[in-house]
């Protein structure tokens, strides 16, 4: 990838009649936010002058140190295609990292975080951190007042074509628009729920892949609303049904640019990194379940009986284990954890694996034999004897396993993981006190 400098973002502004640059960042949540400017401002945004208010976002400051800085990533400058501004003008958007007023990086920051956990990788002797993301969502239809429904917007099903896969034209449109955006789509298609639509893009470093991410969610819900269409990211928007994963595919590369994954002579041609990362994700899947499945909602969907892990195992073959080896080897070999949902923050998704995987190589931890045969086929007095355990079932059961796992606090930072454990606790508090209908439902004429 060719670097952008200042004086092509500025060229092309000019050439291409950009008026207004969003400079968007990400919060703890993983929800994007943006501060909007006029093209007037640019040489302020490119000289990282362009301050903002942090007290309003969800895990950064209090409002009596609100002021914070965006500094823009160059090499995210990309005009918005779907953009389209009533005096013909365009839009651009630029990725930036957030910084304080004394110029250093913000603790709290998602994208600034997992650039700290890259450089423990490099010190560790690894060039790159390699990532194949596969996030699934739901299109719904919206009602005469534009609101979204749970309604399907088609009734299809895995690999289904049209007039049974009615979201066809939507999911050509994104994947159109992602090619605009120079995205190399990979493959697009109907997912296994009515209504369920996957468009891979290729792997990409991780910095890059989590900015890509973003970038999807964005093209996947203003295309949908043009269609009259809500898309969703939530794990398990409708019970009964498959809920909506994000398979992360992950690889590490030495430094002399080899996949430090793959041995040619080793078992399943697996090298000892490889066997020692995976023994590393399992050792603490259950902190790492609580940022990769960051809601309540998440637990739903990590139940038996719809192809999503919930118990702790990997596999070279079968997919009801939480950690999945594809079969390509060579430069592809890779590790596909199959927990994460599309709700978690990406960068502080990847953070915590790397972290977890590395630990694994420092600390050379076995992970045991793969597991061939089907976990969900098991009954409990078999899974036992095999040492397989449960991935937590709550949120809450997720952040008491990262309180206490100090690999995983280190990856987020203390800022960071306070701030989010008192978020996620306020969560569970919440919904915890509600009463919800299937309550009534259940107990009203019962007692």
């Amino acid at each position: 990838m060719h670097e952008i400098t200042r004086e092509m973002i500025k060229a092309q502004a000019e050439k291409e009649h950009v008026h207004y640059i969003r400079l968007q960042f990400t919060d703890m949540l993983g929800i994007i936010k943006n501060v909007e400017v006029p093209k007037s401002q640019l040489d302020k945004v490119l000289d990282n002058k362009m301050m903002f208010d942090g007290s309003s976002i969800e895990g950064f400051v209090r409002i009596h140190e609100s002021d914070m800085y965006l500094y823009p990533d160059l090499n995210t400058w990309k005009i918005l295609t779907w953009e389209h501004p009533e005096d013909g003008s365009r839009v651009a958007r630029l990725i930036c990292d957030v910084y304080t007023t004394e110029g250093k990086p913000f603790a709290g920051d998602p994208r600034g975080n997992l650039r700290r956990v890259l450089a423990t990788m490099e010190a560790a002797g690894f060039s790159a951190f390699n990532i194949g993301l596969e996030p699934e969502f739901y299109l719904f239809k919206r009602d005469e007042k534009g609101r979204p429904t749970l309604d399907f917007s088609d009734a299809g099903g895995y690999f289904d074509l049209s007039p049974v896969d009615g979201a066809e034209d939507c999911r050509r449109e994104i994947v159109l628009e992602l090619e605009r955006l120079g995205f190399e789509v990979e493959a697009s298609h109907h997912e296994v729920g009515p209504s369920q639509n996957e468009i891979n893009f290729k792997y990409a470093n991780a910095l890059e892949a989590c900015d890509n991410l973003q970038t999807f969610k964005l093209v996947v819900r203003n295309v949908a609303h043009k269609h009259g269409l809500k898309a969703t990211f939530m794990a398990k928007p409708i019970a009964g049904i498959a809920g909506s994963g994000m398979h992360t595919n992950s690889s590490l590369f030495d430094l002399d640019g080899n996949n430090a994954f793959f041995d040619e002579n080793g078992r399943h041609q697996l090298s000892d990194n490889a066997y020692h990362f995976i023994g590393g994700v399992l050792e603490h899947a259950n902190a790492i379940t609580a940022i990769t499945n960051p809601t309540l909602n998440s637990y739903k969907r990590l139940v038996a009986g719809f192809e999503a892990p919930c118990y702790i195992s990997y596999s070279t073959s079968n997919r009801s284990a939480l950690i999945r080896i594809p079969a390509s080897r060579g430069i592809s070999t890779r590790v596909e954890v199959r927990s994460p949902d599309p709700m978690a923050n990406p960068y502080l998704a990847l953070a915590v694996i790397l972290a977890a995987g590395l630990d694994g190589i420092k600390k050379q931890v076995d992970p045991g034999a793969p597991i061939a045969e089907d976990i969900f086929e098991m009954s409990y007095d078999e899974r036992k004897a095999l040492n397989i355990e449960n991935l937590p079932s709550t949120i809450t059961e997720a952040l008491q396993h990262l309180r206490k796992d100090p690999v995983i606090r280190e990856a987020l930072g203390d800022h960071i993981y306070r701030k989010y454990m008192e978020a996620k606790y306020l969560e569970a508090r919440d919904f915890r006190l509600e009463v919800h209908q299937w309550e009534i439902d259940r107990y009203l004429s019962m007692y």
